[in-house]
């Protein structure tokens, strides 16, 4: 019969909210999330996310509080809805572990396609280490550097004009590139 009697004061509460009690309305809303937990861990909700379903749960609340019929068991009402949000958070961290992939290495290991690696190289210059760091460069990683770096020549034109194929053109420049960021972020 206890239950009865909180589902008559949870409704009377919320009649009064219909009615503009502020005070009958926070009363009423403090009142609610033990429920609201209670049925978003039966729901299989973990800890960590449950209080996402407790602002969901009150925020719809508010927003179809005139909706609610003082005549019918408040706490049916805001069960439906609590499990309701409940559901719709599992489905939304479904989706979202279905497109995200957790791989700590995969960012160092991939190139930055939007990176420029002409920028940093003409910062460089203008202190006059790249001068220095280019000369020290074995040839053919100076002359890859040169034709695609600094006279921004396409893989292809650069092969053409250095007599190589574009892999060894790659392999050369990639390797003048990373010896250039070493000799000058270290000096030397």
């Amino acid at each position: 019969m206890q239950d009865a009697g909180v589902d008559l004061r949870r409704s009377a509460w919320m009649a009064a909210a219909q009615a503009g009690d502020g005070t009958a309305y926070q009363a009423l809303l403090r009142d609610c999330i033990p429920l609201i937990k209670s049925v978003a861990r039966r729901r299989g909700v973990s800890a960590d996310h449950v209080d996402d379903v407790v602002q969901d749960t009150l925020l719809t609340v508010h927003r179809a509080r005139q909706t609610y019929d003082p005549s019918r068991s408040f706490t049916a009402w805001l069960s439906v809805i609590a499990d309701r949000r409940a559901i719709d958070l599992l489905r939304r961290i479904r989706r979202q572990d279905a497109r995200e992939v957790h791989a700590p290495f995969a960012f160092e290991n991939h190139a930055d396609e939007a990176a420029d690696p002409a920028r940093g190289l003409t910062q460089a210059q203008a202190t006059g280490d790249f001068a220095d760091a280019l000369a020290n460069l074995p040839p053919r990683q100076r002359e890859a550097v040169q034709s695609v770096v600094l006279d921004e020549c396409s893989l292809a034109d650069a092969a053409k004009l250095t007599h190589r194929t574009k892999g060894s053109l790659k392999v050369n420049l990639h390797r003048g590139l990373k010896a250039l960021r070493g000799r000058i972020a270290f000096g030397g």
